[in-house]
């Protein structure tokens, strides 16, 4: 055990001595020292990422009696997430501001989530997958709840609930899975399958399995929870919903399908039909949608359900595509919602209240509108690249599955009317009487927002790099 928790466990180990600080600091220190949470949470993210430096993975490492499993697919999913979270922890400043007395709770419930996430990705055994699981979706719901006001406490419910019902349908495939291979762990599964014949059972178990895990990233039937919970959570829980839970869910859905999952047929077909109706969903709601964060929830459901559709097409090539549209998509996200914790959430996030931005702050302004541009898939953004990347894949993946690239196409097209109804009130005239009162952007706000914004020029204009690192990993996963 020693020398599995050395050889793989140094960042989990990290994160928890830190959570374990926090909650203790909470306790014993005065609300007034509230400010040092921050720094604790961001020391203690940090040292996780420098600690991933420690992890074995040539060759792929099994430990904990092969419930834990480290390759360089686990390590690249574990430090964008710890990234993410280093990010998130930057835009907390606000939120703990209102709460001076919880804020060490706050940020221990944050790198709980963060050591659930990490966790999620390197779980080998549906046993430590589901623990890991109900970790992070605990903490999630903690954090939505934190916010002050009765829409924060609705959205905390509803989440609690669809993750419940989630996780209620996530166990019963185990179940199924289970009866047939009579294990729990993956790659014992995976060893079963190769050598035995899978019937209907075991295409109905990936099904439901899939469709469990897929309830965080807002996919249909999970899919109505988003818009209520982006509603009523603090931008800075947003940016952490948007990013760190979808990565975790995606790093462990591509894994599955990729082996114990990877002999039903019949899990391709359900998972594409039913992203297509989540990318209808989302895009022809947010069109009628004046709130801006209504509108980024429709987008996120939107681009989740285009890299859904995607990793099911079960392919080397497919794999790298999700990975590297992963990569781009959690930074313009996390820009995103960067801008929008620079106004507070006390204020209203109608388009209209965004009106004239681009005169007070030209340079954040147009950060902003760069991000928004790639979320939309425009040229010389990574967004473009990945859209194109993305599509390229499911054309590849055969003369079948035209008719879903079709439909995402057109649907790309219909989402730049709501991209562009963000967009365009940020550099119109405002009425000198009826102006937007803003806070002066914090540092850590324009740090989280410039930087973002600076990845993701770069990778739209030399995405080279990235791509044959994501095709590394896709091949040697």
């Amino acid at each position: 055990m020693i020398n599995d928790i050395f050889s793989i466990m140094l960042p989990q180990m990290s994160l928890g001595f830190f959570i374990i600080l926090l909650l203790f600091l909470s306790m014993v220190l005065s609300p007034r020292l509230y400010k040092y949470s921050r720094l604790i949470s961001v020391i203690g993210i940090f040292c996780s990422i420098v600690l991933l430096s420690t992890v074995q993975t040539e060759p792929q490492y099994f430990g904990l009696r092969n419930s834990v499993m480290s390759d360089s697919y686990t390590l690249l999913f574990q430090f964008v997430i710890l990234v993410c979270g280093f990010l998130v922890a930057l835009l907390s400043k606000n939120l703990i501001k209102t709460k001076k007395k919880h804020a060490y709770t706050f940020h221990a419930i944050l790198l709980t989530a963060i050591f659930g996430a990490i966790n999620i990705i390197s779980a080998n055994d549906f046993i430590t997958l589901l623990i890991s699981l109900e970790l992070l979706g605990f903490s999630t719901y903690f954090l939505i709840s934190f916010a002050k006001g009765y829409y924060s406490k609705e959205a905390a419910f509803k989440y609690l609930i669809t993750s419940a019902v989630s996780t209620g349908v996530f166990l019963f495939g185990v179940s199924y899975l289970y009866g047939i291979t009579g294990s729990l762990n993956i790659s014992q599964i995976y060893e079963y399958i190769t050598v035995n014949e899978t019937s209907l059972i075991y295409s109905i178990s990936a099904i439901i399995i899939v469709l469990g895990l897929s309830s965080k990233l807002a996919v249909f039937p999970f899919a109505n929870w988003i818009i209520d919970v982006y509603k009523g959570c603090d931008t800075s829980v947003l940016a952490f919903i948007s990013t760190i839970p979808k990565l975790a869910m995606f790093g462990i859905i591509c894994r599955l399908m990729v082996f114990p999952l990877s002999n039903s047929f019949e899990l391709t077909f359900v998972i594409a039909i039913l992203a297509l109706i989540t990318a209808l969903w989302a895009n022809t709601y947010a069109i009628r949608e004046n709130n801006v964060k209504v509108i980024f929830a429709c987008s996120a459901s939107a681009n989740a359900s285009y890299a859904l559709l995607t990793a099911s097409l079960v392919s080397v090539y497919n794999l790298s595509t999700v990975i590297f549209y992963l990569i781009c998509y959690v930074f313009m996200n996390i820009g995103v919602f960067a801008y929008l914790n620079m106004y507070g959430d006390n204020n209203s996030f109608e388009v209209e209240s965004f009106k004239s931005l681009y005169h007070k702050n030209h340079g954040l302004t147009c950060a902003y509108a760069l991000l928004i541009i790639s979320l939309a898939g425009i040229p010389i953004t990574s967004g473009f690249v990945a859209k194109i990347y993305l599509f390229s894949a499911i054309a590849n993946s055969g003369l079948i599955f035209v008719p879903f690239l079709l439909g995402l196409l057109l649907l790309t097209v219909v989402a730049l009317f709501y991209y562009l109804k963000v967009l365009l009130p940020l550099f119109e005239e405002c009425d000198k009487n009826n102006e937007t009162k803003i806070l002066p952007p914090k540092f850590s706000q324009k740090f989280v927002l410039v930087i973002s914004a600076i990845i993701t020029f770069f990778i739209g204009i030399y995405p080279e790099v990235l791509i044959q690192l994501c095709r590394y990993i896709a091949y040697n996963i």
